[in-house]
């Protein structure tokens, strides 16, 4: 079991369950004081300022606002069910894949360019069973064998707050690790090029996104092998662990630019086996 921040607000008079999903997709509960208590988890301000927004605008006088930490279920996995491609499956990360990712993690051409390189095993056994990271980890195998763990999970994107709810998990996020024995075979290609159809078909987001750094040549490349615009190029952003502030890119797809580009050439190698997920060569990991 883990915790959240949620907003606990509390109105005068008894709101019906319809209001729930007007104001943002909460929980109403109707005290016997004759006030009722609106729950709804801290995702950002814009989101708080569109409730309070609506309960103005019913004319509910407010009582309080408190943010407060509320016990909440381990955050589904990102990916249920595996993909597979032609030479590849990807599956759902388990803690017993800690080991194996450590191994590689670990070497300095591929800490190079990740945000953590982890040291001890112990510690990187804990942070990689955290629920959250395992919801949207998933694991590469080619024959059998771990080469690559990925990084899907889903976002909102950016909005105004009298529009935020329709913003909710409407773009996908990837990142990308492989083992350097691993590396110049076109697996991490031939991976993302399986995803991209879980992403706009089965997860519905209308765009997905990609970030690293400028110096890090060969995922910026993968992001435009598989039809990735670069986006923006912000100038020394970035502390990396040698003490120099480097450039970073983002990269991004739309849905229509993805099945449009999809008419126009041979589908995909691979299947996808009817999983559902969110959505470095490294991207920042």
């Amino acid at each position: 079991m883990s915790s959240a921040t949620v907003y606990e607000v509390r109105v005068r008079g008894h709101l019906d369950d319809h209001w729930a999903d007007w104001l943002g997709n909460l929980t109403i509960a109707r005290n016997d004081d004759g006030t009722s208590t609106l729950t709804a988890p801290a995702t950002d301000q814009a989101r708080l300022h569109g409730l309070l927004s609506g309960l103005r605008d019913l004319g509910t006088p407010l009582l309080s606002l408190h943010a407060v930490e509320a016990d909440v279920g381990a955050p589904a996995p990102a990916l249920t069910r595996p993909v597979r491609t032609e030479r590849l499956i990807l599956r759902p990360a388990e803690p017993e894949d800690a080991d194996t990712t450590w191994l590689y993690r670990r070497l300095p051409a591929v800490g190079e360019w990740l945000t953590e390189v982890p040291e001890d095993l112990g510690i990187y056994q804990a942070k990689f069973a955290d629920p959250e990271r395992l919801a949207s980890t998933v694991v590469v195998e080619a024959d059998g064998r771990i080469i690559g763990d990925f990084m899907l999970r889903t976002e909102d994107a950016w909005a105004q707050a009298e529009v935020a709810d329709r913003a909710r998990h409407t773009q996908a996020e990837l990142g990308w690790v492989l083992d350097p024995h691993f590396t110049g075979r076109g697996f991490a290609t031939e991976a993302v090029r399986g995803l991209l159809p879980v992403c706009f078909d089965e997860l519905g987001v209308r765009r997905v996104v990609a970030s690293c750094f400028l110096d890090n040549e060969a995922s910026w490349r993968l992001m435009e092998r598989v039809g990735m615009r670069r986006e923006a190029l912000a100038k020394a952003e970035s502390l990396h662990r040698t003490g120099r502030w480097l450039d970073t890119v983002v990269y991004a797809l739309l849905a229509e630019e993805w099945r449009e580009d999809r008419q126009q050439r041979p589908s995909p190698i691979g299947s996808y086996d009817g999983s559902l997920f969110r959505a470095s060569t490294q991207a920042r990991s």
